[in-house]
């Protein structure tokens, strides 16, 4: 994510309250074990927790089981802005369980089945608490199946923004990050668990329902069209999307085989077209730098939503609340490769997306006739020690509000920059590589991104990173 209209010295997260498919039932993401161990004491026992054990978010995901593939249907009325749903998901169980939780807010629930035997189930606050009629055994495939419906609100998050399924005056804009998912379906809402995706949408005619992956085609009857999309890559809940409006469409297949699909609200069209043209040029420049592009599917979503204050990088085919600018188009792409592909177990490691999105800004203004990285990293480190950069450590910034501010971008990209000039651009840039390639469709965290970069260097690098990610205040100039 990136803030509104940052200087370019400072990109950020584009926040205005703060610098702000059943294709894949094979393997359960690295992660995911992570996630389970972390639930707690009570992940050995019959009843999965309620949360994923992040401190930054207690009750974001669940305990017990792997969500492989979510079936989601939906129907939307733009005028009432009431949402009926049915979510199918596919999961396997990684412990007995006589019940386990689905993060689902604000919503009513009209019926749960779990693998078709009606199971009860109560609410608790943002908890979906299911006791199925029998016990789950340990490494059961099972399929739960929910019916709800509502008007969907967003949550305000910890900085004060809000996100999940946010009203706009021609349908809506649906971005979920950190904790947004749970607001229009139900779900294992952490990073750490990676599915699948098919959506179903249908809207009023003349509306466009914009998903993730591959766009599989659309139908009109009785004055509603419906949209599928899939996605068969890993995706974590919070990247989901089901944004909806009056959008154009632009669809083609770039010369590396990408399916670009990009939908415009006719506001924002004119200032959006220059940038949005530069999109394979941008896919292809990352994917020279970073690898191969990790999606089958690209694109845009560029709705008129002034409200929102955010664009974010919803995978395959990031969102934006208007017209972004090049620069932002370069740091939301980048996310395909750092956060949606290699993904967080944790918040707190939240740099491994942002610090390295905005690194990729740095480089693409370095490698395109603009400021050098090293004349950034000097206007940057040129801030007194006082200044809000430094005011907290990017490597664990401390909490959900500071998730999205300028020492997780800024000084997350600086010490990129650090690593760069210590081990130089050719080790660098293999470190780089190497990372999305061992991490593709699953997860990393900054230990492991450690380890990798003195074993590709043959450095020792802890004491940098310890400065330049842990270290409170201004560190010394290296």
């Amino acid at each position: 994510m990136t803030s509104p209209r940052p200087p370019r010295t400072e990109p950020a997260r584009r926040r205005t309250t703060v610098l702000r498919r059943e294709a894949v039932l094979a393997t359960v993401p690295v992660a995911v074990a992570a996630l389970l161990a972390a639930a707690g004491p009570a992940a050995a026992g019959t009843t999965g927790t309620s949360g994923a054990g992040d401190p930054y978010f207690p009750l974001s995901g669940n305990g017990g089981y792997h969500v492989a593939h979510y079936g989601l249907t939906l129907r939307y009325d733009t005028a009432t802005r009431h949402l009926d749903g049915k979510a199918v998901l596919t999961a396997r169980a990684a412990q007995r369980l006589t019940r386990f939780d689905l993060d689902l807010k604000g919503l009513k629930v009209t019926a749960v089945t779990v693998d078709r035997a009606a199971a009860s189930f109560r609410r608790s606050g943002q908890e979906l608490v299911v006791t199925p009629r029998h016990a789950l055994r340990a490494g059961h495939r099972f399929r739960v199946t929910v019916a709800y419906h509502g008007t969907p609100k967003p949550v305000t998050d910890p900085d004060g923004s809000t996100d999940g399924w946010i009203a706009t005056d021609d349908g809506a804009f649906v971005a979920g990050e950190p904790q947004g998912a749970m607001t229009w379906f139900p779900a294992n809402g952490h990073p750490a668990d990676k599915s699948a995706y098919d959506f179903t949408v249908t809207v009023p005619r003349g509306h466009t329902a914009v998903a993730n992956g591959a766009y599989l085609g659309r139908r009109t009857a009785h004055g509603r069209t419906t949209f599928r999309w899939r996605e068969t890559r890993p995706m974590a809940a919070y990247l989901a999307t089901a944004s909806i409006g009056r959008f154009e469409v632009e669809r083609y297949t770039t010369r590396d085989g990408i399916q670009v699909y990009n939908a415009v609200d006719p506001r924002e069209a004119r200032a959006a077209a220059p940038v949005l043209k530069k999109l394979p040029s941008v896919l292809a420049w990352e994917s020279r730098l970073f690898g191969p592009y990790p999606f089958r599917a690209a694109g845009s979503l560029v709705d008129h939503a002034p409200r929102v204050g955010y664009a974010l990088e919803t995978q395959t085919r990031p969102l934006y609340d208007s017209a972004p600018d090049l620069s932002t188009l370069v740091h939301e792409n980048a996310h395909q490769w750092f956060g949606d592909s290699v993904s967080l177990t944790a918040w707190k490691d939240i740099w491994l997306n942002e610090g390295f999105a905005t690194y990729a800004e740095w480089l693409y203004t370095e490698q395109h006739g603009g400021a050098g990285a090293q004349k950034t990293f000097d206007s940057l480190y040129a801030r007194p020690a006082g200044d809000a950069l430094w005011a907290y450590p990017p490597g664990d910034p401390g909490g959900g509000a500071r998730l999205f501010g300028a020492p997780v971008y800024a000084r997350g990209a600086m010490t990129l920059h650090v690593l760069r000039r210590a081990v130089g651009d050719r080790d660098f840039f293999r470190i780089l590589r190497a990372w999305t390639a061992g991490h593709r469709g699953g997860h990393g965290t900054t230990a492991q991104f450690v380890r990798l970069a003195e074993r590709t260097s043959g450095r020792h690098l802890a004491g940098l990173f310890r400065t330049w990610l842990y270290t409170k205040g201004k560190p010394h100039r290296a």
